[in-house]
C-alpha cells in the first residue's frame, strides 16, 4: 500500500468520523438530554387536565409544528393514499399507546420508576428489529445490553425501596409503562421498514402526529369525558416544551438516527434517560444518590459505551433517510 493509499484511507476515516458525529452522536446527545428532562415536566401535567387530554393537546401542537418543519425542509405534505395506513399505525403505536400509557403510569408510580422501566426499551426494539428487519444483534451487543440492563435493575430496585407503594399500584404502573414501551418499539421498527421509509420522513411524522392527536382525543372522550383546560402558565409552558422540543425536535432527530444505526442501538438513549432524569431530580427534587444508584448508573453507561463503540457488528443498519 502506497503513501497515497494511506493518506486516502486516513481522509476517508476522518470523513466517516465527522459524518458519524454530525449524523449520530450530536443528535443522540440532544434527544437523550431532552427526553431525560421530560419525566419531571410530565409530572406537572397531571392534575386539573386528564392525562388523556394532555396527550391530545400535546400532539395537536406537535403535528402543526412538524408540518411547518416539513415545509421549511422542502418536503411535501401530500403523501398520497398509500401513506394513510402507515400514518395511522405509527400515530396509534407511537403517539397514542406509548404516551397515553406513560402519562397514566405516572398516576400509579413515580416518574423515576417509569423512566427506569422504560429504559428496557432496547430489549423489545432489538428483538423486533431482528424479527422484522433482519438486523441480528452481535454477541458483543447482547453481552453489553446485559450489562446495561443489570445497571437498570439496580436503579429500579432503589426506586422501589425509596418510593414504597402498594403492590397493586406498582403492578399497574409497570404494566402501563410496559404497554407504552411496546408501542414505542413497534413504531420504531415499523418506520424503518422499506414500505414506510419511502415516504418523506418529516411529512410522515406530521401526519402520524395528527393521526395520533385524533385518536388521543377519541380515547380521552371515552375515558375522561369532555376536555378540560388548566389556566396555569406553568401547565402551558410544560405543554409547549413537550410538544415542540420533546416531540417535534426530538422525533426529527431520533428517527434519522434509528434509520442510520438501527432501532436496537438507537434505543440505548432510553438507558441514559433515567440517569439524566435522576440528575434533574438531584437538582430539583433533592434526589439522594447511593452506592446502589451509582453502581447502576456506571453499569448502564458502561454497557451502552461497549455496545455502541467501534468494532465488528452483525447488525445491518438501514441507510440514513
Amino acid at each position: 500500500m502506497g503513501a497515497r493509499d494511506l493518506a486516502g484511507g486516513e481522509l476517508n476515516s476522518e470523513k466517516h468520523s465527522g459524518e458519524r458525529l454530525r449524523d449520530v452522536a450530536i443528535p443522540f446527545a440532544i434527544f437523550t438530554a431532552i427526553w431525560g428532562s421530560t419525566w419531571i415536566v410530565i409530572r406537572g401535567q397531571l392534575g386539573v387536565v386528564a392525562p388523556e387530554w394532555s396527550v391530545a393537546y400535546r400532539f395537536v401542537i406537535a403535528a402543526v409544528g412538524m408540518a411547518i418543519l416539513a415545509r421549511l425542509r422542502g418536503e411535501s405534505l401530500r403523501l398520497g393514499r398509500k401513506a394513510v395506513l402507515p400514518a395511522l399505525i405509527l400515530g396509534f403505536c407511537q403517539f397514542c399507546i406509548n404516551f397515553d400509557a406513560v402519562y397514566l403510569a405516572e398516576r400509579h408510580i413515580t416518574s423515576g420508576v417509569v423512566a427506569t422501566v422504560f429504559a428496557l426499551l432496547l430489549i423489545p426494539s432489538s428483538l423486533m428489529a431482528w424479527a422484522w428487519l433482519g438486523q441480528r444483534p452481535s454477541s458483543r451487543f447482547l453481552w453489553s445490553s446485559l450489562v446495561a440492563v443489570s445497571g437498570i435493575i439496580l436503579l429500579f430496585v432503589h426506586e422501589l425501596r425509596e418510593h414504597a407503594a402498594s403492590a397493586r399500584q406498582i403492578l399497574s404502573g409497570i404494566a402501563l409503562t410496559s404497554l407504552g414501551m411496546l408501542g414505542a418499539s413497534t413504531a420504531n421498527v415499523l418506520q424503518a421498514r422499506p414500505e414506510i421509509r419511502r415516504f418523506p420522513l418529516f411529512g410522515m411524522l406530521a401526519w402520524s402526529m395528527a393521526a395520533g392527536a385524533v385518536i388521543d382525543a377519541l380515547v380521552a372522550l371515552v375515558l375522561a369525558g369532555p376536555p378540560t383546560i388548566d389556566t396555569r402558565p406553568v401547565y402551558w409552558a410544560g405543554l409547549l416544551y413537550l410538544a415542540l422540543f420533546a416531540s417535534v425536535l426530538n422525533f426529527s432527530l431520533y428517527y434519522p438516527v434509528v434509520r442510520k444505526i438501527g432501532p436496537g442501538k438507537a434505543a440505548y438513549s432510553s438507558v441514559l434517560v433515567p440517569i439524566i432524569a435522576m440528575g434533574f431530580s438531584t437538582w430539583l427534587e433533592d434526589y439522594r444518590w447511593t452506592l446502589v444508584t451509582v453502581a447502576g448508573a456506571l453499569l448502564a453507561l458502561g454497557g451502552m459505551i461497549l455496545a455502541l463503540s467501534r468494532g465488528k457488528t452483525r447488525i445491518a443498519a438501514p441507510d440514513a433517510a
